[in-house]
């Protein structure tokens, strides 16, 4: 079968859609990349990032999940912040979006004790916050009308209060407990990770929610991203700067909303006022292009003080803070293996005979 792929390859030399100079790219370029070079902060600040990770090993039973997050802080020297928990969760369509909601609980809690704990003047989260608010909510899970009658300001205020009280793990387990008991749902729903999703999704939303309370501290940076708004090409913006541009620079500056049809059944009027300013940044010759968000109307200035301050913690231009945490939060197949070792759980895949 591979000497048949390896032909289908070889056929395809030169057809496979690539960006090329027959695109018109440069007469583009000129209005929205601009060649500069930046400085280094001279400013005495605290910084801090995050990052959060999760993978997950499939059994015929069962799925064993591991995820996590953790913040690094610089204020002169290096402290950390971590946080994670394993899981067995049944075999549901929707595991990796379930994971995904845990993994930012965990970010998120993590980003809020640095600020909070550790007062920092700045906190580098990793991916698009923007992003985050515009897919907030599961979109397959289903719930029965009874319970989402009951997902309401009481509700709302009862997450409110426990996550004021609880800084670590997740609280919409007691939460859930709570809601099954009020609405009279029979046993047969009661370990239904559709509801599961659904509450860990409102408990991402609130603490969206206090960390954009300190908006100005924020600085959301992404390596990838799959926007096309500058260019309107179906090519992301982040791959044609990456590929035609080579020096420092800095893209043309917008300002964003969340999407009008996003739906938030809390905090809407927070989250449609938010003005968010977005642009891409190269801070090395010759490295790669990363997008930032500021979750609030920056002017040139700013952005460009922000990208300062960022260089100064950088390496081979990328934030050294957020490298760090990567490679300290990844859960790799080898750690699984390790977790499942130490849990001393033995369970069967029917591939061992492969």
């Amino acid at each position: 079968m591979l000497n048949l792929l390896y032909e289908k390859a070889i056929a395809k030399r030169g057809y496979i859609q690539k960006i090329d100079s027959d695109n018109n790219v440069d007469s583009q370029l000129e209005w929205v990349w601009f060649d500069r070079q930046f400085n280094e902060s001279s400013d005495d600040f605290s910084i801090a990032a995050g990052d959060g990770s999760f993978n997950k090993k499939k059994f015929l039973t069962i799925n064993f999940c591991a995820a996590g997050a953790e913040s690094i802080i610089y204020d002169g020297e290096i402290k950390k912040i971590d946080d994670g928990d394993i899981f067995e969760i049944s075999h549901v369509p929707f595991l990796d979006e379930l994971l995904s909601n845990y993994m930012s609980i965990y970010e998120l809690k993590c980003a809020l004790r640095a600020i909070k704990e550790y007062d920092v003047d700045y906190y580098m989260f990793d991916g698009s916050i923007l992003g985050d608010l515009e897919n907030a909510f599961p979109k397959g899970a289903k719930l029965p009308s009874k319970i989402k009658e009951n997902l309401d300001e009481t509700l709302l205020n009862e997450f409110e209060r426990r996550l004021e009280i609880n800084k670590f793990g997740f609280v919409f387990p007691q939460i859930k407990g709570r809601v099954l008991v009020d609405v009279n749902v029979d046993e047969e729903f009661e370990d239904k990770e559709d509801f599961d999703l659904h509450l860990a999704s409102i408990e991402k939303i609130i603490l969206l929610k206090e960390l954009l309370e300190n908006k100005r501290k924020i600085i959301s940076i992404s390596k990838t991203s799959s926007d096309t708004e500058l260019f309107e090409w179906k090519i992301p913006d982040i791959a044609i700067l990456d590929k035609f541009t080579e020096k420092q620079g800095l893209s043309k500056i917008e300002y964003r909303r969340v999407f009008k049809n996003a739906p938030f059944p809390f905090y809407n009027d927070f989250f449609k006022r938010l003005q968010f300013t977005v642009f891409y940044v190269r801070l090395q010759d010759n490295k790669n292009v990363l997008k930032v968000e500021l979750p609030y109307k920056a002017s040139i200035g700013e952005v460009v003080r922000i990208i300062e301050k960022i260089n100064k913690l950088s390496v081979q231009g990328y934030p050294y803070l957020l490298s760090k945490a990567h490679n300290d939060v990844v859960i790799t197949d080898r750690n699984i293996k390790e977790l499942l070792k130490i849990a001393k759980i033995y369970e069967t895949t029917n591939r061992e005979m492969l």
